[in-house]
């Protein structure tokens, strides 16, 4: 909020408001002209996405203008912005606006957009304080603490946290850092503008773990948590930002207005402008989130299908781990064939010479039967048992296969991009009996099929990841050509990666690397800090009859190993 601030005033300072549009119910977009530029700013209120920055372009807004927009159209429609201040640390931006009343006579205004989460509010008042009216009016049915309504004189939020840019040294290490509970916790709970992630990267700078309580800290831990502290409130003060957005795989986690260290271990981007940080951090969200929520249902099948297979296979394997007992009986059963009349009636055992191994060994005998009945009975347990070693066999590999299958459509979804991503991955998940077919909406027409991911490596040769396993299928068998380079992930879900040589009979050794890494990062392994990838010529691979998508056999090839890290390799 201090550097969507920094970045308005710079920006609105001596500017002329030229329209306002009111899109959405809880949402106020400005257009300033100043210095020659025209500025699109965007107040948001909404409950689940409070959010303040600038635009790159209009949204498309409603014929007739609400109530509270014609009110600010009025009032502000060409005013003038004289002031942008945030008070003291708050969430909280109040914007004087300068203009002429019904009389000619110059008056000024003030629009207050609150970033509080369902508490979110924008509201628009006279110079002195006085309510004129809000984009969500707060009654005292609504709000025992604050009403927001017009006529009433308004009030800063209630706020018991200190203000960062204020707070002394003794009060940190001793008034926040004694609170009984956990160290992130102290601080985020106690200083204004201070969100837990903030506060877990001072702990990570610092040396110290954030989750561990305020007890544990020592002297020495609670002098570099306040030079932490000094350091990142310095920048504050200077103006000193550093956007940045924080990417697991290319899944927008996390983004901040100073760097965040802690995250070293993934991606991160970094940002000249806030807002536009804040326009491709929500944006990519919004796909994922969209994705998930389209995509719950396949997860939640998958999920169920994989513990089930889960549980099955570990039967499975106990019962041909139990039917490795097999020869045992046959052989018993064969020294008692041969051996058997040594055995006088009423004999519980009998201690033979094993022919096999030339030592003597002790056979448990039931003394109600005959040697030849004993034979018999231990030939019987051997046909039953290795019937059920040769089912089990079939079945462990049936069900090794489908937890393969099963780990490689969830690690599909996490690529899912569009619909059509998911549309290919219901299509598989009917091909592997998961899903029942659903008649299609549009007969005779043709499914459209999703593209591959498409990079280009430092050399120049053209790369393409496969994103789910039908895609795979295309990819390697009628996209590649036989001559092309195929990657792959050793023994675990992953993509198909292709690298195109048209003509070139072979590739540097920077994009045998790119091409390893995208099969590492498209992998379940990519977690991993390294990755075994196996890789050969499109030639060496076939596809038996009847397997699942994506599976594949090869018996040439060669291995290395890559980080699961794409920084750096350029996507088309």
């Amino acid at each position: 909020m201090s550097q969507i601030v920094r970045d308005m005033r710079e920006r609105l300072t001596g500017g002329r408001i030229n329209k306002i549009y009111q899109p959405e119910k809880d949402e106020i977009d400005l257009v300033v002209k100043n210095q020659g530029g025209v500025y699109r700013l965007m107040l948001s209120a909404s409950a689940s996405l409070p959010l303040v920055f600038f635009m790159s372009e209009n949204k498309v807004n409603p014929q007739t203008a609400p109530n509270f927009c014609m009110l600010l159209r009025k009032y502000i429609g060409s005013g003038r912005i004289v002031e942008v201040e945030q008070p003291g640390f708050e969430r909280i931006i109040m914007i004087t606006i300068e203009h002429l009343d019904e009389m000619g006579d110059q008056c000024r205004k003030k629009l207050v957009i609150e970033v509080m989460g369902k508490h979110s509010n924008i509201i628009f008042m006279e110079e002195d304080g006085k309510i004129l009216d809000a984009i969500k009016r707060v009654g005292a049915q609504m709000s025992s603490v604050r009403e927001v309504l017009p006529g009433y004189p308004y009030v800063l939020p209630p706020n018991e946290k200190a203000d960062p840019l204020q707070i002394t040294k003794e009060q940190f290490c001793s008034g926040i850092l004694d609170k009984t509970m956990a160290i992130d916790q102290a601080i985020c709970s106690s200083v204004t503008g201070f969100s837990r992630e903030i506060a877990l990267e001072l702990c990570y700078e610092a040396g110290v773990d954030g989750h561990f309580s305020t007890d544990s800290l020592a002297p020495s831990n609670r002098e570099a948590l306040w030079n932490a502290f000094e350091s990142l409130v310095r920048r504050v003060r200077k103006g000193d930002y550093a956007p940045e957005i924080v990417y697991d795989r290319d899944e927008p986690v996390a983004f901040s207005a100073v760097p965040l260290t802690m995250y070293a271990d993934l991606r991160r981007e970094s940002f000249s402008d806030i807002s536009e940080l804040l326009r491709s951090f929500y944006v990519k969200k919004e796909i994922y989130s969209r994705m998930r929520q389209k995509s719950a249902d396949l997860r939640r099948i998958l999920q169920t299908a994989l513990e089930r297979t889960s549980k099955k296979y570990d039967i499975q394997r106990k019962q041909l781990l139990d039917a490795d007992k097999r020869e045992k009986f046959r052989i018993w059963g064969e020294l008692l064939t041969a051996y058997g009349h040594e055995a006088s009636p009423g004999d519980r055992e009998i201690t033979v010479l094993n022919y096999y191994t030339d030592q003597e060994m002790t056979i448990p005998l039931d003394e109600t039967l005959t040697p030849l009945e004993n034979a018999n009975h231990y030939f019987q347990k051997y046909n039953k048992l290795k019937r059920t070693y040769e089912a089990s066999l079939k079945l462990v590999k049936e069900s090794s296969q489908m937890l393969e299958q099963l780990g490689s459509l969830q690690n599909s979804l996490e690529m899912a991009e569009s619909e059509t991503d998911l549309a290919e991955i219901r299509e598989e998940m009917v091909l592997c009996g998961l899903l029942k077919a659903k008649p299609s909406a549009k007969k005779g027409g043709r499914t459209e099929k999703s593209s591959p991911l498409h990079f280009v490596s430092s050399d120049g040769f053209h790369i393409f990841v496969g994103k789910n396993n039908l895609q795979n299928d295309r990819l390697t068998f009628k996209f590649a050509a036989s001559g092309d380079l195929w990657f792959h992930a050793k023994e675990m879900p992953g993509s198909h990666v292709i690298v195109r040589l048209e003509g070139a009979e072979d590739v540097p050794d920077a994009t045998y690397e790119e091409a390893a890494r995208l099969a590492a990062y498209y992998s379940s392994g990519r977690t991993s800090p390294k990755v075994e990838i196996d890789y050969t010529r499109r030639s060496s691979l076939k596809k038996p009859p009847q397997s699942n998508p994506g599976y594949v056999i090869y018996h040439t090839n060669y291995s290395m190993m890559a980080e699961p890290d794409i920084h750096g390799i350029t996507q088309i």
